[in-house]
């Protein structure tokens, strides 16, 4: 990943103003931008020179951002902000299920699109929350350590995305207590994050995919509260 004040963004838009918009925004604000105007575009360009950031719309013809975003995660970290012109949730969810790190309802404002792609590339730097320690956490077989950004479960490493790493390091420091969805989206994702509860849920099965090895460590839905990580001694 580029060094601050160089990062490369590159958005895919097949609405000229559109990029236009982010184009001057984050222009403004230092970020080197690429344009794309479709899925081959964008994977192409992807390949041959990877970005710090893609700023990807859902509603693209041929390749929709949906196939685009999967194929990205096929291979590549690189963070990924949604753009969709709906206003359903689900359609929200699905990219996140997919791998988005987040996402923008259109029509936006340049500055909450620059607003957000600072908060996406901060965490995928891996850079601590102000109430972070260094001091790694242990609980059953699940180590996680804040300063190497590793987890280990059962003595076996596993790679996790950055807002997974922060969501199972924050249930794993307040063992055994329900965290709500908002408590969550407060304490994990920020005052900087605009999104609904809903992103939570996709975020925990992802954690629940990523432990499934843990002999002794699990993270329960307590219904119609939120969760909570629970470990069997």
């Amino acid at each position: 990943m580029s060094a601050r004040g160089d990062q490369r963004v590159l958005v895919v838009d097949d609405e000229p103003d559109i990029i236009d918009l982010a184009a001057m925004y984050l222009g403004s604000e230092g970020f080197l931008v690429s344009r794309a105007r479709n899925g081959k575009e964008a994977l192409d360009q992807v390949r041959a020179d990877p970005p710090d950031l893609v700023i990807l719309d859902v509603m693209l013809p041929g390749m929709d951002g949906w196939e685009i975003c999967r194929r990205l995660r096929a291979s590549s970290d690189v963070p990924i902000i949604m753009l969709t012109a709906r206003g359903d949730p689900i359609d929200r969810v699905v990219g996140l299920e997919l791998g988005a790190d987040d996402y923008i309802v259109k029509p936006f404002h340049g500055r909450e699109l620059v607003a957000r792609a600072r908060a996406v590339l901060r965490r995928a730097r891996g850079e601590p929350a102000a109430d972070a320690t260094d001091v790694a956490v242990h609980v059953g077989d699940v180590t996680i350590d804040p300063a190497r950004r590793e987890v280990h479960v059962a003595s076996t490493s596993v790679d996790m995305r950055a807002r997974e790493f922060d969501l199972l390091l924050y249930m794993a420091r307040n063992e055994g207590l329900v965290q709500s969805r908002d408590q969550l989206l407060e304490r994990v994702w920020g005052y900087d994050f605009l999104g609904d509860s809903r992103t939570v849920d996709v975020h925990i099965a992802h954690v629940r995919s990523r432990i499934a090895a843990s002999e002794t460590v699990r993270i329960d839905t307590v219904w119609g509260v939120g969760y909570k990580l629970v470990v069997d001694k």
